[in-house]
């Protein structure tokens, strides 16, 4: 059993977590250095942090649902099958890779979402353009973010609101509604293999999970109510400092 300390930042760390996935994605980057920080290995933090954070993700995409909408075209339910799928792969792939490998890798992944975010609106008129982006590309890139969603997971939220940017030209805050019911199902179909395996520290996770719910709700109801240059800021920041953090974490 966890002694109160430990858990109250279980349940903080959650609480945060839930709130930023709701706000901009990168919720696992409050909840993996809380798990770190009592001891857990880098693999069990990493499916503990995403089962945590799944019911949280749930209450924020149901927050979110009058504003669920096909994605360039391609309906949620193409979307979400392909996620589901690709989070089954990715999470099976994590239980059998050594943890150094996507410490040294997710930082490049973060760093991808910042500069995407930075340059994607300007990047998808420029794509526009020149190029016709169609459904096939949208649907082999969600694939892709459903892979990473299940093998790490960290800044998946950011990671895809930066494509959805890229690839279609939607705005952060239009994005929160479909990124959000993604990243659910990503982390579902992740938990079915964390909790084959064992992989769930749930002394750790229980306290965890509650705080998710609870940011996941507020962060959802928060979100509806700032306006578009204060999530594109926001969401641009967490990207930002959270990619420095794995870099430093990863290479320092």
């Amino acid at each position: 059993m966890l002694d109160l300390v430990p858990f109250l930042l279980m349940g903080l760390s959650g609480f945060v977590g839930g709130a930023m996935n709701a706000l901009a994605g990168g919720g696992s980057f409050a909840t993996m250095p809380a798990l770190l920080a009592i001891g857990q290995p880098a693999n069990i933090a990493n499916a503990t942090s995403n089962f945590a954070l799944l019911p949280g993700a749930g209450m924020s995409s149901w927050s979110f649902r009058d504003e669920l909408a096909p994605v360039g075209g391609v309906s949620l339910r193409v979307l979400g099958g392909v996620t589901f799928v690709a989070g089954l792969v990715g999470s099976a792939l994590l239980v059998v890779t050594p943890t150094r490998t996507f410490d040294v890798i997710v930082p490049w992944l973060v760093l991808y979402a910042f500069v995407v975010l930075a340059f994607g609106q300007r990047a998808s008129v420029w794509l526009a353009r020149r190029f016709s982006i169609g459904a096939r590309t949208l649907i082999c890139m969600q694939g892709l973010l459903g892979v990473y969603g299940g093998y790490f997971g960290g800044g998946i939220g950011l990671m895809m609101t930066a494509t959805y940017g890229l690839l279609t030209g939607m705005h952060p805050r239009a994005a929160f509604a479909p990124r959000t019911l993604m990243l659910t199902i990503a982390n579902g179909a992740a938990a079915v293999i964390f909790i084959s395996f064992g992989m769930i520290a749930w002394a750790a996770c229980i306290p965890m999970l509650i705080g998710g719910i609870a940011g996941g709700w507020a962060g959802a109801h928060v979100g509806k109510r700032l306006p578009a240059g204060v999530v594109r800021m926001w969401t641009l920041f967490v990207s930002g400092a959270t990619a420095l953090v794995f870099f430093w974490r990863a290479y320092g």
